[in-house]
């Protein structure tokens, strides 16, 4: 599992090795990424940041408040290949994002002011590591009817990672075959599928994913 201590020492990157260089982004694209999000962002104060996968159960960077909460527009999509991680370049994987249409229900973790500038260095070497997502300001509703503007790593579709085709039926057999050092890529579907659970809430794509790996023969832990 990722954690703070490996990607600030940069240990993290031995979870990416079989990545080509040509795609691993340096760390001056990943701070110029940042600072170009950050001159976009609408507000200023505490930051929100939307969590729909891993950053569920796994956030790494510190929040001071969690709250469920709805995104419009956008819905989960495995669209992204997956060769390092919980993947290989011999047995790709594929690695979760959004994509256009529906809506996505996840939690929204709350940044504080004062430490936006390391945990958001943090978050974006550990998201950007080859600019597969797209930083992009949204608005969130959350369960208690109030609303913000939150930060959300969607889909790029210019990147050469990203797979068109993320339909449970197309992507199951090549899951259920694919791990890495961090694991297997199953893993993965069944830990979202718990975590959404654990917040009262259901996807029916993860869902649908889910059955099609314990079908081939999966077992969640």
């Amino acid at each position: 599992m990722l954690n703070r201590n490996a990607i600030s020492s940069g240990a993290y990157l031995e979870s990416f090795d079989s990545l080509p260089k040509e795609i691993l982004w340096t760390q001056a694209q990943i701070d110029q990424s940042l600072a170009d999000t950050m001159s976009r962002r609408p507000d200023q104060g505490d930051l929100w940041v939307f969590a729909y996968g891993s950053l569920m159960w796994n956030p790494i960077s510190e929040h001071d408040k969690r709250v469920v909460a709805k995104l419009d527009d956008w819905h989960r999509s495995f669209c992204i290949r997956l060769i390092a991680g919980r993947g290989s370049p011999e047995k790709p994987g594929r690695m979760l994002s959004l994509e256009p249409g529906g809506s996505t229900e996840g939690v929204a973790l709350r940044i504080p002011k004062a430490t936006l500038n390391d945990e958001l260095r943090i978050l974006w070497i550990r998201e950007m590591v080859t600019g597969a997502y797209t930083p992009t300001w949204a608005p969130l509703t959350f369960r208690t009817g109030e609303n913000a503007t939150g930060l959300v790593f969607v889909a790029n579709p210019e990147q050469a990672q990203f797979e068109p085709d993320a339909q449970a039926k197309t992507i199951a057999p090549l899951m259920d075959a694919a791990s890495g050092s961090l694991g297997t890529n199953a893993e993965y579907v069944f830990k979202l599928q718990r975590a959404l659970a654990d917040c009262q809430m259901r996807d029916t794509y993860i869902d649908e994913l889910a059955a099609e790996l314990i079908r081939l023969g999966q077992r969640p832990e």
